[in-house]
Parts: C-alpha cells; sequence; structure tokens
C-alpha cells in the first residue's frame, strides 16, 4: 500500500503525540536531502495547472516565433531564443532549489529544450546554411531531411537537461523530436519529399510511424527495468519510463490506425491487436495502453454496426445499445482492473513484474 507523506501530516504526527519534534525534522531533512523530493505521479488539481501552464507557454513560443520570423528574420529570433533557453534554466533551477517543486521544474526543463530548435533553425539562416523561404512553423508541419541537424541539437540538449536535472516530463520533448527525426530520417534515405503527399507516402508515414511506436515502447520497457534497480539502490521513483509509454502508444497506435487494410479480415486483425493493447494495458498497469487500445476496439464496433444496418432504422437503437454497453463496460473494467492486472502480471518477466510492483507500491 502507498502511503502519502509530506511535512504537514509529520505535523499532524507530533500533535498527535506518534512522534516528537525531533524526530519529525530529522525524519523531513532525511527524506528531502536529495534537494527534490520525488513526487509519485498522481493527479492533482496543482499538477494539471503545471502542465496546462507549461503547454501554454510552449504553445506561445510557436506563435511567438512564426510572428517574429515574418516580421523580423534570423537576428530577433536568435536572440528570443536564447532568451528563452536562460529563462528556463533559470526557472528549472529555482523551483528544484528553491521551491522544491520537480513538476513545474520538469514544464521548464521541458521548454528550455524545445526553444533548442529555433535558435539552431535561426543560426542555419544567420550562417546562410539554409537558403529558401521556409518558416519555423514549418517544422512541425512539413517532413524534410534538413530538420535532422535540429533534432539532432535538440536530443543533445536534452540528454544535457537529463543528466543536470533528472526530470521526468523533459522525456516528452525528447520523445516527440524522436518521432520527428524518424519522419524526416524517412525522407533523407528515399530523397524525395514530394512523395510524401502520395497515397503511398502517406501509407510508407504511417508504417514507419507504427514501427517507431513499437521501438519506443520497448525502450520504455527498458527504462523501467532500469528505473527498478535505481529505486531499489537510491530510493528514486520518478518515473522516467510514462512519457515514452505516452508517445509511443500514441505513434504506434496512430501509425496503425491510418492503415487501410482494404478487407473485413484485415479489420479483425485491427480489433485483435486493440485487444491485446488493452491486456498488455492491464499487465503493465499502463493506462495508456487501455485508453488508445479501446479506441480501436470502440472504433470496430462501430464500424461493424454501420456495416450491418447501414440505412436502417435499427442502427439507431443499435448505436444507443454500444453507448450503454460501454458505460456497462466500464463499470465492469473499475471493479476488475486490479484482479485483471493480477491475473496477466503473473505472464510477465520476473524483473519486469517487480518493476511494477515498485512502481505501483
Amino acid at each position: 500500500m502507498r502511503v502519502s507523506l509530506d511535512q504537514q501530516r509529520l505535523e499532524e504526527a507530533v500533535v498527535a503525540g506518534v512522534i516528537d519534534a525531533p524526530a519529525a525534522a530529522a525524519l523531513w531533512s532525511f527524506l528531502t536531502q536529495s534537494g527534490v523530493t520525488h513526487e509519485v505521479p498522481r493527479f492533482k488539481f496543482a499538477h494539471l495547472l503545471y502542465y496546462f501552464g507549461g503547454l501554454i507557454a510552449l504553445g506561445s513560443i510557436s506563435v511567438f516565433v512564426t510572428l517574429a520570423w515574418d516580421a523580423f528574420g534570423a537576428w530577433p529570433l536568435l536572440i528570443f531564443g536564447i532568451g528563452v533557453m536562460l529563462l528556463s534554466y533559470a526557472l528549472t533551477r529555482r523551483f528544484i532549489e528553491i521551491e522544491r517543486q520537480p513538476i513545474p521544474a520538469g514544464t521548464m526543463a521541458a521548454l528550455l529544450i524545445a526553444a533548442v530548435p529555433i535558435v539552431v533553425f535561426a543560426l542555419q539562416h544567420v550562417s546562410g546554411a539554409w537558403t529558401g523561404d521556409q518558416s519555423y512553423r514549418d517544422y512541425h508541419y512539413w517532413i524534410d531531411w534538413r530538420w535532422l541537424m535540429m533534432e539532432f541539437a535538440t536530443l543533445a540538449a536534452g540528454a544535457a537537461v537529463l543528466w543536470r536535472f533528472r526530470l521526468p516530463f523533459a522525456m516528452l520533448p525528447i520523445a516527440v523530436t524522436l518521432w520527428y527525426m524518424s519522419m524526416d530520417f524517412a525522407a533523407f534515405l528515399a530523397q524525395d519529399s514530394e512523395g510524401w503527399f502520395s497515397e503511398a507516402g502517406w501509407k510508407l508515414r504511417a508504417t514507419i510511424s507504427m514501427l517507431f511506436g513499437a521501438i519506443m515502447l520497448g525502450i520504455a520497457l527498458w527504462i523501467e527495468l532500469r528505473q527498478y534497480a535505481l529505486a531499489s539502490a537510491r530510493g528514486d521513483r520518478r518515473d522516467f519510463a510514462f512519457w515514452l509509454y505516452v508517445v509511443g502508444v500514441l505513434t504506434f497506435w496512430g501509425g496503425l490506425s491510418s492503415q487501410d487494410s482494404g478487407s473485413e479480415f484485415g479489420k479483425l486483425i485491427y480489433f485483435a491487436i486493440n485487444i491485446g493493447l488493452i491486456l498488455v494495458g492491464a499487465a503493465l498497469a499502463r493506462r495508456v495502453f487501455v485508453v488508445f487500445g479501446a479506441f480501436g476496439v470502440i472504433g470496430y464496433l462501430g464500424h461493424l454496426s454501420y456495416s450491418v444496418f447501414q440505412n436502417s432504422l435499427v442502427f439507431t437503437v443499435v448505436l444507443g445499445g454500444f453507448g450503454i454497453g460501454i458505460v456497462y463496460a466500464g463499470l465492469w473494467w473499475n471493479r476488475r482492473e486490479a484482479a485483471l492486472h493480477a491475473a496477466l502480471s503473473r505472464w510477465l518477466p520476473a524483473p519486469l513484474r517487480r518493476a511494477i510492483e515498485a512502481r505501483e507500491g
């Protein structure tokens, strides 16, 4: 059983006579001696504000850079990017060393990493290495092998930030950059950017996303096993695999769902894979697998309902029953999730099972 302990709970224990004040102070000093309290990921409204604010800051940078590029050019963009990096670094240190709040520190670390491609893009234009009328906003929409230098620099900066601060949220921009790189590297090998917008190009992109997602999930599993070793040796329970799982499942499921099976048998295979995602999520205690697997199952069942009852009034009745069935499926899952996890986790390798048990407490 996992128990939440903070300074207020210790003070309440002192008042209740469970522990004396010097012992409580010594215990709290021991728990925080590493310089930052390792918060176990769980939903709190404050956490929602931290992440929401960080994502707004990330989005505002992209909008500002687009406007600044059109209005001023490369030099102001370079100065702005460096300024964002310095400010983000200062705030990250403040949140860790003074405020002792790792989650807002992680959002600022992610902001620092996200500013790196801006600086590299501006440097490329200032040095004349990049010619043409490309805007920074194209980085997020267009696949081009010339973005690779920006992505390598971003990964290097991400590795440095992780080494310096060890903040799990910094894994998010790293994972997204790796996905960008997989797309751009494929375009570099193909040497045909126009082909990406053909039907064959779209299928290739979907396949690459699916393969990248599978590789990312394998890396996340490896990191989870490494985390268990660190947790045993140092008591460090931060979840560095979480965002890799999220991006890995998102890209794998997105690539899978973008494949055009062209046959009912292919759609049945898609349904089976999504059932597999749900089972994997239950075994690993990672709900992101369950969420996307459920989306896939719902999509397949909706397809079946429409195909069988197309242009029929019965379809509306079936659709209503389908919705009620989903509600009951949620109730069934809520009651049996722990039992399913216990049953399925027995099939996992012992080291992975111990790592999951350590994470879940």
